[in-house]
């Protein structure tokens, strides 16, 4: 009978090193893209040997996915958090700030998100793994508007709650390209809070 693979130990020295190589990878996917950039770029930047990065990663797959997973649950709880801040009845105008500031926070995150678009675009187990991730988001908007149901009224175009999840979300890629493209993002803040206020109410930035 073979013996059971060894079990790596989680110290917390092991924890800083996968915290400081993630770190590490993300300012270099962001800098170069995904499929441009080498184990030993990575470990450079984060000052370790490749040694440490195998201890902790099985390949540049891997940590590129522990890297998009931890950014993409980090987003989806900011949003959960700003769309909590109000009673039953949401203040849309409010909400949509909030959350506005939180989703265009890191042009770097939106590069890095768009790299593993296209690489999730041509392998579909992965492409499973981001659409988990864009329905958790999905599933916290959807959470807060479904709350406030009975309290504020969206406009019936939306059809329903799950509907308008996927037009805020779908309201927010679209704005990003010209984000990513442009690099204003004080420009592309305007026009999302602009866009989601017409989208989730009359328009005026009033409910109703």
């Amino acid at each position: 009978m073979a013996a059971p693979p060894p079990i790596r130990r989680v110290t917390k020295r092991r924890v800083r090193t996968r915290a400081n190589l993630l770190d590490a990878a993300f300012a270099v996917f962001a800098a170069k893209g995904f499929g441009r950039v080498s184990i030993e770029e990575v470990c450079e930047a984060a000052g370790y040997s490749r040694g440490a990065f195998y201890s902790n990663f099985d390949s540049l797959d891997e940590l590129f996915f522990a890297l998009y997973r931890q950014r993409a649950d980090l987003i989806a709880d900011q949003v959960s958090g700003a769309l909590a801040q109000d009673g039953p009845d949401l203040d849309v105008p409010a909400a949509v700030d909030r959350v506005t500031d939180v989703l265009l926070l890191d042009r770097d995150w939106l590069l890095v998100k768009t790299d593993f678009l296209v690489h999730a675009a041509r392998q579909p187990d992965i492409a499973a793994t981001l659409l988990e991730h864009r329905a958790r988001l999905r599933g916290a908007i959807a959470d807060r508007l479904a709350r406030a149901r009975g309290h504020t009224e969206l406009p019936a175009v939306l059809g329903d709650i799950d509907a308008a999840a996927h037009a805020v979300v779908a309201a927010y890629d679209g704005v990003t390209t010209r984000l990513l493209l442009d690099k204003d993002v004080d420009a592309a803040r305007t026009w999302l809070k602009q866009l989601l206020t017409a989208l989730l109410t009359d328009g005026s930035g009033t409910t109703g």
